[in-house]
């Protein structure tokens, strides 16, 4: 691709966010286009370890118009696997724009003809919109906090990003660090593969006993909101939610794999200390620490807030109504995300009508698309 390709409404990210604001851009008859990274359809999930099934994942939301029920029968299914053929096929039915392998460098604003427009800079060229959804998520961005003494580790230092499976542990002592649902299922899947392993968080787990309530889950996303509003960095969705206890959990709870330890003093060339004097030894060290929101690509924008996040109304960024971020606070969990994609799309349609100038639209070449997409069986309303 060669010079400035103009469009209405660029999303970035084919995630669940991603793709649920395509869908809604569709039916709705906007020009868009989908910028992905990734190598294949499926998000982040195509990177997820072989060893997380579909059965021990979150549950993963149907799309919008698309059910998810034929692959739900294999929960024994690498959820990678699994996500990714549901998205692809997604992508397929309902021939959402989407190019890959793009990768976004900035988001900046116009000058001279494309003054008023933000100009989406990728190593593919440069697209020009009058508006943005953001759905790039978080996986991109693992968060490594720093220890004292963390350099001299002389054993493996690994993210839950990188993580393969407890394979690779086999008959090490492991110091897996964090208190979200990751760490739990590294410590799970370790059980009887590493020699031995110690559970290090900065606050004791919260375990939650009985079934996710819709009024819980209000309440849960609320408080996430509550932050976005206020334009601090958001907090996990899920990390909200606290960790389910299964019965599989109260068994590993039983054997001591789940015996958690407060957060040590400093790391040692051979392992980790505490600041009593107690010391673990250890051949790794697998940081399930979580992850930060991937927006830096729109820093030329300038919509952070003193207190670090990006301040938002809705889906809408406080300081530009053009950029829509789905998947970040709030919305970052897969029925979350389906809302967050169609109610961004329904602003945007306001807000693109009431923009002057016509959008030229491809008829024929590799940009071209086909028309909005055709309400399905089954699907959600195409109102938006």
């Amino acid at each position: 691709m060669s010079g400035i390709v103009r469009t209405q409404v660029v999303v970035i990210g084919s995630g669940q966010a991603g793709l649920s604001a395509a869908y809604f851009l569709r039916r709705a008859g906007l020009d868009s286009v989908v910028l992905d990274h990734s190598p294949g359809p499926g998000g982040a999930w195509q990177f997820r370890w072989p060893t997380l099934t579909y059965g021990k994942a979150h549950r993963v939301h149907d799309l919008p118009g698309m059910p998810l029920a034929a692959a739900e029968a294999d929960g024994t299914r690498p959820a990678a696997e699994v996500v990714a053929e549901y998205f692809g096929a997604y992508e397929r039915a309902f021939e959402l724009p989407v190019r890959r392998p793009v990768n976004v460098a900035e988001v900046r604003e116009g000058a001279g003809a494309e003054a008023g427009r933000l100009q989406v800079v990728t190593d593919a060229g440069t697209w020009s919109a009058r508006a943005l959804v953001n759905a790039t998520g978080t996986w991109d961005r693992p968060f490594w906090p720093r220890y004292p003494g963390q350099e001299t580790f002389r054993g493996r230092q690994l993210h839950t990003a990188q993580y393969r499976g407890p394979q690779d542990f086999a008959g090490q002592r492991v110091v897996v660090v964090g208190g979200g649902a990751s760490g739990t299922q590294h410590l799970l899947e370790l059980t009887g593969t590493a020699a031995e392993t110690a559970w290090v968080t900065r606050r004791p787990p919260v375990w939650r006993e009985g079934p996710f309530t819709e009024d819980w889950g209000r309440a849960v996303v609320a408080r996430v909101d509550e932050r976005v509003r206020a334009g601090l960095p958001p907090k996990s969705v899920v990390g909200e939610t606290g960790l389910a206890l299964t019965d599989e959990v109260r068994a590993a709870q039983a054997a001591g794999v789940l015996a958690r330890r407060p957060m040590f003093e400093r790391i040692t060339p051979d392992g980790v200390a505490w600041a009593d004097g107690t010391v673990f030894r250890a051949d790794a060290i697998l940081w399930a620490t979580g992850f930060r929101a991937a927006v830096d690509h729109l820093a030329p924008l300038r919509l952070r807030e003193p207190g670090g996040g990006i301040r938002m109304e809705g889906t809408r960024a406080a300081r530009d109504p053009r950029i829509h971020l789905v998947g970040y606070g709030p919305s970052a969990s897969t029925i979350g995300a389906n809302r967050a994609g169609r109610a961004a799309v329904r602003e945007l349609t306001r807000l693109v009508a009431d923009t002057p100038g016509p959008e030229p639209r491809p008829d024929s070449g590799p940009d071209a698309g086909p028309g909005p997409v055709p309400a399905e069986p089954g699907a959600v309303s195409a109102a938006v």
